[in-house]
Order: C-alpha cells, then sequence, then structure tokens
C-alpha cells in the first residue's frame, strides 16, 4: 500500500507535488531525463485535475503516491474531482500545424510520449486515480 501525501489542488502546489517526486525518483535511482519526464507528465495531469476534475482552484486536494513497482516507478494521482475519460478526449494530431488545432488532446499526447504507461481508474464513491509508469529506472 502507498504512502499518501495531499495537496491542496491548486497550481502553487506544483511546485511541491513535483519536489515529492523527484526526491522520491531520486531514491528509486532514476536517472535525470527520466526524472524529467516524470515532471512534465505530473505537471500535465495535476494541472488537469485542477481544472478539469476539480473546475478551478481551491476545490479539493491531490493526493499523490511514489511507488516502485516490478514494472518500474510509479505515480499515483488521486481525486475526487469529475471522473475522465481519455477515449473522449480529441486525438491530437502532432503534424498538424498548431494554428489549425483545436484546443484540447495535446497534453495527454504529450504524458503519453514521455510515460512508458499511464492508466486511469474511476470508482463512484472512491474517486479517481491516474497512475503514471516509467519503466527505465
Amino acid at each position: 500500500m502507498p504512502d499518501w501525501v495531499t495537496f491542496p489542488a491548486r497550481f502553487d502546489s506544483l511546485i511541491k507535488i513535483s519536489q515529492y517526486v523527484e526526491g522520491a525518483a531520486r531514491q528509486a535511482g532514476l536517472d535525470d531525463s527520466s526524472i524529467y519526464d516524470l515532471e512534465l507528465a505530473l505537471d500535465e495531469a495535476c494541472t488537469n485535475i485542477i481544472e478539469h476534475a476539480y473546475g478551478g482552484e481551491d476545490k479539493g486536494e491531490i493526493e499523490c503516491a511514489c511507488v516502485r513497482a516490478e514494472d518500474g516507478f510509479q505515480i499515483h494521482l488521486h481525486d475526487r474531482g469529475q471522473p475522465f475519460d481519455p477515449d473522449k478526449v480529441r486525438k491530437y494530431n502532432p503534424h498538424k500545424p498548431l494554428r489549425k488545432c483545436k484546443p484540447g488532446g495535446a497534453g495527454l499526447f504529450l504524458m503519453r510520449q514521455v510515460m512508458d504507461e499511464i492508466r486511469f481508474e474511476f470508482h463512484p464513491e472512491e474517486g479517481n486515480t491516474c497512475i503514471l509508469v516509467k519503466r527505465s529506472c
């Protein structure tokens, strides 16, 4: 069972969440490049929780846990906001000029580029969990 650390769902919490994850990743032996990827995906995931799950700042909390597992290093993010269905996000086309793109999808695309796996779990009573997995550790 992971040890959870709770942060207010605020943009100024992103630095503290990132510092917590960086410390755990360094202890797990991840290199600087992998830690950068983790922090990039983490920032996007937490921003999405604040903006989309909660609909703004100060409307909930983000629980974060770091886990050294058989399949690599994992970041678990938990919230009690609106559920997120990644299949309903517009597919981002990285080859299309940005000025011709409609908003949405780029963040999830970016997260998938830098992480080895992303899983989403939804429980009506318990809330939402996003698991970011980095195997190169």
